[in-house]
This record gives structure tokens, C-alpha cells and sequence, in this order.
């Protein structure tokens, strides 16, 4: 069965990286489009003998109907594990191709998942699991990781691309709700209305106008101007309110949003500063004492990007000396694994005093924990881990050089499409064609 062949690595050529041998084999890293394609338990052998009804839904909803629908693997062989209660909508994706799928609501601890993970083909997370090279050395059959979120960085995906395991995630789906959440906090800072509730709560009146704003004419400096900042940009403009950013690259303004070259030309005009950048080593404490005494006495600060971008010691120090008039964080340098009331000193040092000031928004990491969100989350990242499994498409892997190819046809009835992961060492693209003769 002559096979066409493709090979894809990490520096993005097609001919670069090296199966782990615990995984090596032709049958560990076959895979077809749409219609003929092998799970890494699968062997050649069977092509003849399973017909399965996922690659016949899969072939309706996204091929012609000439698109091949046989796969030499029989798919209730892929074990599923989703951690941290993951959607239903990623769940019923999955499990409509008829895998093994076990959904757990909380996430698991280190030693939990080492023990958890070694028969497991795919694995989704959202932020909370960490998936270290300590657990993923231990996950013999694993091929793919799908982060039900949009950071990858609670994985190690440079040791996960060495053992090609590819790792997918969803880094536009809940932009929208992210933006949203942003505006209401510029909002409810402005007008104090966190601490006018919690008076209320407490019993007291207290109808005060002091230090309280209209956002309107205000100024909106946006760090990190991606999706969401992008989005933010349309939202905050269309309440009247100057919008201005600054990111490394140059980026088209949206609507009259304007570009500025420096972080501190930022800092120096805003009236509120939102942060959305990833978590990098250039992000580490980037908004600092320094950063703090570029901003307009009694401005704003907003993060809901990643916990280690803004010194929170440092913010705290502004916050009583008057310089920031008040603050909403919605992400923290460590964040409890589970709910409960785990938000205390033994989890970050300054936790108390962080709770004791006035005009401070404090919320348990749920930018994009809207129902939309998560929907389209399950949606994106679960079709993203079917396209894999069944086809060996890598297009969205943040890990992977993208190969998405069409569809084999019934035209094409004698052959079968490989994807291949290996080292740029000599010798290994003939290693590869041992597809002709696959050993028993």
C-alpha cells in the first residue's frame, strides 16, 4: 500500500524531529486525513477490518461525500482524560467519536496525574494542571494536549515538541468575555461601587460623591494590544472614552485608538491602565515601583492577563500612598487549585494586605468564565484534538510546524497518509519509509 509521507519538526521545515524510542514505531505516529488514519495503538494490519463511525460524522460534516471514512484504528481504543471540568460541548465532541472520554471536575495534583496519565492518549486541561516533564515523562502513550484555555504555559510544551506531543489551545475564544469583564471593572472603580456594596452589605449608608467619575472623556491605556486588547479598544471608544496602547510591534489602531512608543508615554496619560500580554520573561514585574511612579496621581490599574506582570507589593505601597486610586486584579502570582477559602497568606505573603485596601476589585481568575466562552473554548480545542487524532493536522498546535492537508478521496483508495515527527539527524527520513514494509 504505497503511502504518501510527510515529516514535520520544530524549526518549521518539513524534516525535523525524533520520536522518543518508547514511542517509536510506524504505528505511534500514523494518521490519515478524514478518511484513513491510524491512532498510536493502531497497526496497519487492521485497515481492512475497522470502519469507524466518527470518521463517517467527521467526513459529513467537514468533507464531500467522496472523502475516504475508513480508519485502521478502532477509536474506542483512545483513552481521554479532562481535567478541571472542562465543557460539555468539548465532552459531547470528543465523545461523538466514540473515544474512551473520563471528564474529572477538579484538577490533580503532580503526583495524581503521574499516576493517572501513563495510559492516556489525550489529555485537556484548563489553567490549573501542570503538566511538568516529570509527569509528561511518565506518559508513555500520550500524543496531544489540548488546553481548554488561551496560556499554555502551565505546560512544558518545549519537552512535550521534543517527545512530539503536540499541544493545541483557544487563544481567541474568550476574548470577548475577557473585554467585557475590563469594561465593568473601569466602571465599578470609577464610581467606587465595590466599596459602596460591601457598606451595604455591612449595614451602612454611605451616598458619597467624592473621587467618584464618569469614564466618559477619561483616558484608557491598553498594554498588550492582541485580541483582547484589541476588542477592549472598540468597547472603551465607543463609551467616550480616548483609547491609547503600546505593544512591542506596530499594530493597526482600531477605530481611533493610537499607538505609543513607550510604555511610560503610556503610563504617564492614561487615567486607567489595563494589562494583556502573556507570560514571558520580559512580562515578569513589568508594571513595578518605577511603573508606578510614571502613572497620573490617582489613576487606575486593571490586570487580567497573567499574575506575575504587575508587583502586587509594589502596588500596595501606591495604593496607600494615594498614587493609584484604586485597582481590579483578576489573576495572581499563585492561584489555589480548587475553590475554597484558599486565598490567604500561606498562598501569596501580601494576600491580607491586599484585602484590606479600599476601591480594590478582587476576582478568582474568571475573565473568560462566561458560558459563551466555554462553549466556544470546547468547541474550538476539542475539534482541534479529532482533526489530530483522526488526521494528524497540527494547524493551531502552538508546538508543531502546522501541516493541514486536503482530504484523501475514494479515488484514492491505495494509500494512506503518515505523519512523521523526528530529529534533522542523518538517516531518519529512510528510518521513515519503512512504511512500506511495516514491521509485524
Amino acid at each position: 500500500m504505497p503511502p504518501s509521507m510527510i515529516s514535520t519538526g520544530l524549526n518549521g521545515s518539513p524534516n525535523d524531529m525524533d520520536m522518543p524510542p518508547e514511542m517509536d514505531g510506524l504505528a505511534t505516529r500514523v494518521s490519515s486525513s478524514l478518511g484513513t488514519s491510524a491512532s498510536p495503538i493502531g497497526t496497519l494490519s487492521s485497515f481492512s477490518h475497522s470502519q469507524s463511525k466518527a470518521g463517517t460524522s467527521l467526513a459529513r460534516r467537514g468533507t464531500s461525500s467522496f472523502a475516504k471514512q475508513l480508519k485502521p484504528f478502532a477509536t474506542e481504543d483512545i483513552k481521554i482524560l479532562l481535567l478541571e471540568n472542562v465543557n460539555k460541548t468539548g465532552q459531547d465532541i470528543l465523545g461523538a467519536q466514540g473515544y474512551q472520554v473520563e471528564a474529572l471536575k477538579s484538577s490533580l495534583s503532580e503526583d495524581e496525574l503521574i499516576n493517572k496519565i501513563r495510559d492516556i492518549h489525550v489529555i485537556g486541561i484548563r489553567s490549573k494542571t501542570k503538566l511538568t516533564a516529570r509527569v509528561l515523562r511518565e506518559a508513555k502513550t500520550l500524543i496531544v494536549i489540548g488546553c481548554f484555555c488561551i496560556g499554555t504555559n502551565q505546560v512544558d510544551t518545549q519537552y512535550a515538541a521534543k517527545n512530539g506531543i503536540a499541544v493545541f489551545n483557544s487563544p481567541f475564544s474568550n476574548s470577548r468575555s475577557v473585554a467585557e469583564l475590563v469594561i465593568a471593572e473601569v466602571i465599578a472603580l470609577a464610581r467606587q461601587l465595590g466599596d459602596r456594596s460591601n457598606e451595604m452589605h455591612n449595614g451602612t449608608w454611605n451616598k458619597v460623591s467624592n473621587g467618584c467619575w464618569e469614564i466618559r472623556g477619561k483616558s484608557l491605556g491598553i498594554i498588550g494590544y492582541g485580541h483582547i486588547g484589541s476588542q477592549l479598544s472598540v468597547l472603551a471608544e465607543a463609551m467616550g472614552m480616548t483609547v491609547n496602547f503600546y505593544d512591542t510591534v506596530n499594530l493597526m489602531a482600531m477605530g481611533t485608538a493610537k499607538q505609543l512608543p513607550t510604555l511610560e508615554a503610556l503610563l504617564r496619560c492614561s487615567d486607567f491602565v489595563t494589562c494583556h500580554v502573556p507570560e514571558l520573561p520580559e512580562t515578569q514585574k513589568m508594571i513595578g515601583t518605577e511603573q508606578f511612579s510614571q502613572m497620573k496621581d490617582g489613576s487606575y490599574l486593571i490586570n487580567a492577563s497573567r499574575g506575575s506582570v504587575i508587583d502586587i507589593p509594589a502596588l500596595i505601597d501606591a495604593m496607600r500612598a494615594g498614587k493609584v486610586a484604586g485597582a481590579a486584579l483578576d489573576v495572581y502570582p499563585a492561584e489555589p487549585s480548587g475553590n475554597g477559602d484558599y486565598f490567604v497568606n500561606d498562598l501569596n505573603p501580601w494576600a491580607d494586605d491586599l484585602r484590606s485596601l479600599k476601591n480594590i476589585i478582587l476576582t478568582p481568575h474568571i475573565g473568560g468564565s462566561t458560558e459563551e466562552a466555554q462553549r466556544a473554548i470546547g468547541t474550538e480545542v476539542g475539534d482541534a484534538l479529532v482533526r489530530y487524532v483522526n488526521e494528524g493536522a497540527t494547524l493551531g498546535a502552538v508546538n508543531m510546524p502546522e501541516v493541514n492537508l486536503r482530504s484523501l478521496t475514494m479515488d484514492e483508495p491505495n494509500h494512506v497518509r503518515v505523519i512523521y515527527i523526528h530529529h534533522n539527524v542523518p538517516g531518519v527520513l529512510r528510518k521513515g519509509k519503512s512504511v512500506d514494509n511495516p514491521r509485524p
